[in-house]
């Protein structure tokens, strides 16, 4: 990517140094161990800044070139993969997903006020779509309820070293879901089994689909569900505030330490990964993940060809809910707001900025990891914005929205 002077693209430039004052103020408060941003207006970069540590036990700094765990910043990539493949017009998206898995036929859905896990009644079997925007009736262990509890304890988190994706979606599977398909919001690992019916209709392994497909035509030589070989000590810590698991906000307990490392090179599942999460498994870096945004804004197109049609991108970043995700009810965590905010496949939409609270534009599409990563695209300003850290879980602290507040303070025209 060329670079250009702020000034030249809009920007005011002692203003967008309040970004790396900003960042290096988390690091000094013990809130981040470390983190990076970059940002790019019409396809030329306009900031860089990093700061603090990778690992702060060694002191090994938080680079450009750091491989940091993305997690559910490779929903977007999965959304994109599946889109690829119905571009080809393998399917439709109301297919229900048992017609590529069939362990998910013959579906049951807990009644409503259920206390136990069987407590059910027949239901309708989730559709792709619905799978892709969270309505499928499906959740995460870290929610709130009685499948999330289930699921917590099958440990059903789709993590690096939890065996087959085959076999962890039909485990999924095997349970109930938690509402009807299409009458709740409710964050999941939809786009996990997602992932799986990517498997199924290539032929091929999520990972080997990405790397044919997405990764390698972008050029994000460094992103993968495994740790790349060579990468050697720039794979960042994982850390946390929390006293006990990183990912378990059930039970969220504030610990001594605000940087608890729990996860680092030499011993992390995320060096040899087995399962392929399409909801939360890559790994990667910031120029690479910068790639992918581009190719977002870009409707499709990038250096190494086309991924997708501007039309079929036009769509999958259109709000696919009947309002925003607030006024369906939901009940879990989410890495957005949701008063205001719509979604579309694999991201958030930004539906009205005011009820959201956040600076921004209509249209506006992002996502964000557990580890408090972040990306947006505003294409009404030509931008795109990533932000890297590593701390789990991603609502301990208010970053994207206090950094969306900063690059928009930038803008000038």
């Amino acid at each position: 990517m060329e670079t250009a002077k702020p000034q030249d693209r809009g920007f005011d430039p002692s203003r967008l140094d309040r970004i790396g004052a900003w960042m290096d103020r988390y690091v000094e408060a013990r809130k981040y161990p470390g983190s990076s941003v970059l940002i790019a207006r019409g396809g030329e970069e306009v900031y860089f800044h990093a700061t603090g540590a990778r690992r702060i036990e060694t002191g090994l700094p938080f680079t450009r070139d750091t491989i940091v765990r993305i997690y559910s910043m490779t929903k977007p990539i999965t959304s994109v993969a599946l889109m690829m493949l119905a571009e080809e017009g393998l399917f439709h998206l109301d297919a229900p997903v048992s017609e590529f898995i069939p362990a998910f036929s013959d579906m049951r859905a807990l009644v409503p006020g259920a206390e136990r896990i069987d407590q059910t009644e027949p239901c309708a079997t989730p559709t792709l779509h619905q799978l892709l925007t969270h309505t499928s009736g499906l959740s995460y262990p870290f929610n709130p309820g009685v499948l999330s509890r289930e699921m917590d304890a099958q440990d059903m988190m789709f993590k690096p070293n939890q065996g087959s994706l085959e076999a962890m979606a039909d485990q999924v599977a095997a349970l109930p879901l938690a509402f009807r398909p299409g009458t709740r919001w409710e964050y999941s690992v939809g786009i996990d089994i997602i992932g799986r019916v990517v498997e199924v209709v290539s032929g091929r392994t999520l990972a080997e689909f990405f790397a044919d497909e997405i990764l390698g035509p972008l050029g994000m030589t460094e992103t993968a569900f495994s740790v790349p070989r060579g990468a050697g000590d720039r794979f960042a810590s994982l850390y946390t505030p929390l006293a006990g698991d990183a990912m378990a906000l059930n039970a969220a307990k504030e610990g001594r330490d605000t940087l608890r490392e729990v996860d680092q090179a030499g011993g992390s599942p995320f060096e040899a990964a087995s399962l392929y999460s399409g909801g939360g498994g890559l790994v990667g870096t910031l120029d690479d993940y910068m790639k992918f945004a581009e190719m977002l804004r870009r409707g499709g197109v990038c250096d190494g060809g086309r991924l997708l049609s501007p039309s079929t991108l036009d769509f999958m970043m259109r709000n696919h809910l009947p309002g925003d995700i607030a006024a369906m009810g939901p009940q879990s965590f989410a890495e957005q707001p949701m008063e205001g905010m719509g979604f579309g496949l694999g991201g958030a939409v930004v539906l009205d900025a005011g009820r959201a609270r956040s600076p921004g534009n209509i249209g506006d599409f992002s996502w964000g990891g557990m580890a408090s990563t972040f990306f947006w695209i505003d294409r009404v300003l030509d931008m795109s914005v990533v932000f890297f850290t590593q701390l789990s879980p991603s609502s301990s602290y208010p970053s994207r929205a206090e950094l969306k507040a900063l690059v928009h303070g930038a803008v000038l025209s």
